[in-house]
């Protein structure tokens, strides 16, 4: 994931306030060994309060090395993650984002290279500190250009690029 982070994230700016994180060095990577979703929602709270006691963590990475394969399974995971989010008290302080190895948004066909915009190489649940995220947005020209930029990049490239870069950074995992 480290390997994905600094080779697609950061190197095609599909985050653009994740470079000062990684060079901060203040992303914590967290498997998880969770395959049910129970243990996986209590895994989310647990690096939840994590991140509670350990301010100089930005952000968290959540990731399934054996559980979610199945998209629509996880799917289901991020859905009563952000619930259980709401009901523990931790929204507005912390949001998901979510990435997985199929992901193929609404509405999109699977082919389309713009899906890679949100693959990874484990199905991730990602823990961003809201405060942060709306300091940083704030501070960004029309960031509502960001997805607009990732999908139109993600096409010129091509779906044969992301899926060997994909397979590149497993590979090096």
């Amino acid at each position: 994931m480290r390997e994905w982070v600094s080779s697609v994230i950061v190197k095609y700016n599909f985050c653009p306030f994740a470079r000062k994180e990684v060079e901060n060095n203040c992303i914590h990577y967290q498997v998880s060994p969770s395959v049910t979703l129970d243990d996986a929602v209590m895994d989310m709270l647990e690096q939840c309060m994590e991140l509670d006691h350990n301010e100089q963590r930005e952000t968290t990475l959540l990731m399934f090395e054996q559980g979610f394969s199945d998209f629509d399974e996880f799917l289901d995971l991020v859905d009563l993650a952000n619930a259980l989010l709401v009901a523990q008290g931790f929204e507005g302080k912390y949001q998901i984002a979510n990435f997985h190895p199929d992901y193929v948004f609404a509405d999109s066909d699977e082919t389309d290279a713009a899906n890679y915009t949100n693959r990874a190489p484990y199905p991730t649940l990602h823990l961003i500190r809201e405060a942060s995220m709306s300091e940083a947005l704030a501070n960004y020209d029309e960031p509502e250009s960001i997805p607009e930029h990732n999908i139109k990049l993600a096409r010129r490239k091509g779906i044969d690029f992301w899926q060997q870069l994909l397979k590149s950074c497993i590979d090096k995992g």
